[in-house]
């Protein structure tokens, strides 16, 4: 899954394309540090943490509802709603100790973190950012964007280019970790070399 880079600021305040790359090296530090900072008791595995340019978000699995104590064997419905609450519950109860933990990651990695968590497949994310992104498209992109939205698959131009990355992301899978491969090994070169 995508990683994130550890963001300098240079001299001048603000950021450049080279703050923005997202390393492997970068990756594995933000984990390293979440790993030390998250309490185990809210690990029934290890936690799934994704990074980007705006934001972390780490995904907690924690243990399933025990449902072995119901007269008969819990619906469907019955155990999705069980697993809602126990959601719910954990979010109240381990509310302040995540702020905490957000705010010095903020700090530390110049990013929104966001939390959500998964319980019995049922995953439920909380509070994560819907960041704005400028593009310029020419007419026949804008059509593909105005028949998704004239087809009712795409409420607006931005929910169809939302679905388009969305589909690309699913298909291109492999394409992309490669990508992401030769990207990390530009950022290593690019660290070798000479500095201004």
């Amino acid at each position: 899954m995508p990683g994130g880079a550890v963001v300098t600021v240079t001299p001048l305040g603000t950021r450049c394309n080279v703050d923005y790359m997202i390393t492997q090296e970068s990756i594995e530090r933000v984990r390293g540090w979440f790993t030390g900072r998250l309490s185990k008791e809210w690990q029934a595995e290890p936690a799934r943490i994704t990074i980007d340019r705006e934001e972390i978000t780490i995904v907690l699995t924690i243990p399933d509802v025990d449902l072995s104590g119901a007269e008969a064997k819990p619906s469907e419905a019955e155990s999705d709603e069980a697993r809602a609450g126990r959601t719910k519950a954990f979010r109240e109860e381990t509310r302040a100790e995540r702020i905490k933990i957000a705010r010095e990651a903020e700090h530390r990695y110049e990013r929104k973190v966001s939390w959500g968590v998964s319980v019995g497949g049922r995953e439920e994310l909380w509070t994560h950012v819907a960041a704005p992104v400028m593009t310029r498209l020419r007419q026949p992109e804008r059509l593909v964007l105005d028949t998704l939205v004239d087809a009712g698959v795409a409420r607006s131009r931005a929910d169809a280019l939302a679905w388009c990355v969305r589909l690309v992301g699913q298909h291109e899978d492999e394409w992309l970790g490669e990508l992401r491969q030769v990207m990390d090994h530009v950022a290593d070169v690019r660290s070798k070399g000479p500095t201004a």
